[in-house]
């Protein structure tokens, strides 16, 4: 008799995780994903539910499948049935249906009819990768709908997720999206929020990874601290996350601003403890005009070490 292998039984455990989880979908909930209008109907005119609840890891209810997707004719159909804007997403889904259609530069019909509806603005963002409505808004760089939820009260400086967040100025300063944290600053967001505990950045590190020399400007002009280390896991300091990105131009900015050549990252930077530079990070890469930059301006030291930033 041949026994199983360890990898045939992981394989057998993985299929049947799949299988329970697409069992877990309602044919209502999985219309309105597809944006398949006549069986939305039909099963509402059948009697099903729906707003029967998000189930498995992850489960949306019919309206959080059709926000998530924007599909903005079977969001009204399901609104008119009754469908409750404001449950809970399934376990791993993180985000419920306003923060769902928030997070699509195409939402803005689908979050009025939300608001509309009633939908809470300043629902917290769950735990792992969450965000709320507008942290949703501004990574995705949708500005009218950042405006709409300004408009109704969302909180500027709400937490971002533990794991994974960002606040609404973190996350408009990461996609590159000035005018957006423009807007996000003149309603009090805080150039200053330290980043979240696992796998973030503040604005200013964010906006340094990314290249993006105007916000990089903007916020260290409105006062952001050029040295603020990152988060207790996989963050770093500003210029070492522009020296990852072979931003060199950010990196002469930050330099001129003050930042420290020869910091480590920081308590949070993973397996090297921190103390990798912004130099060995530019050479771990290969951004060799960025080490050559960072040499120019006195940094010294080898180029052993490691990166940091979301390996």
């Amino acid at each position: 008799m041949q026994h199983p292998t360890i990898s045939d039984v992981a394989e057998h455990d993985a299929q049947d995780e799949d299988e329970d989880e697409d069992d877990c979908w309602t044919a209502l909930q999985r219309a309105a994903l597809a944006g398949d209008l006549p069986a939305v109907r039909g099963a509402l005119a059948a009697g099903a539910d729906v707003n029967a609840p998000a189930r498995g890891y992850y489960g949306r209810t019919a309206l959080q499948a059709a926000c998530s997707a924007s599909r903005t004719e079977v969001v009204s159909v399901l609104l008119a049935a009754g469908a409750e804007v404001n449950d809970r997403p399934g376990n791993n889904d993180a985000k419920n249906a306003l923060q769902m259609a928030c997070g699509r530069a195409d939402g803005g019909g689908i979050v009025r009819a939300l608001l509309a509806r009633g939908a809470d603005v300043n629902v917290p963002a769950a735990r792992y990768f969450g965000a709320t409505a507008l942290q949703s808004a501004c990574a995705a760089g949708a500005a009218d709908v950042a405006d709409l939820l300004l408009e109704a009260g969302a909180e500027v400086n709400a937490a971002p997720a533990a794991t994974g967040g960002r606040t609404a100025l973190q996350a408009a300063a990461g996609g590159g999206f000035e005018g957006i944290a423009r807007a996000v600053m003149e309603r009090g967001g805080d150039v200053n929020a330290a980043a979240c505990r696992a796998r973030g950045l503040t604005a200013l590190q964010a906006a340094s990874y990314g290249g993006h020399e105007g916000l990089v400007g903007m916020l260290l002009e409105a006062g952001a601290h050029v040295d603020a280390e990152g988060s207790r896991f996989k963050g770093a300091r500003a210029l070492h996350a522009a020296a990852e990105g072979g931003h060199a131009r950010v990196c002469e900015m930050l330099l001129d601003a003050g930042a420290e050549i020869d910091a480590g990252a920081g308590a949070g930077a993973g397996a090297w403890g921190g103390r990798q530079t912004a130099l060995q990070c530019a050479a771990a890469r290969g951004h060799q005009d960025v080490a050559g930059l960072l040499r120019r301006r006195g940094a010294t030291g080898t180029e052993g070490g490691g990166t940091f930033l979301f390996d």
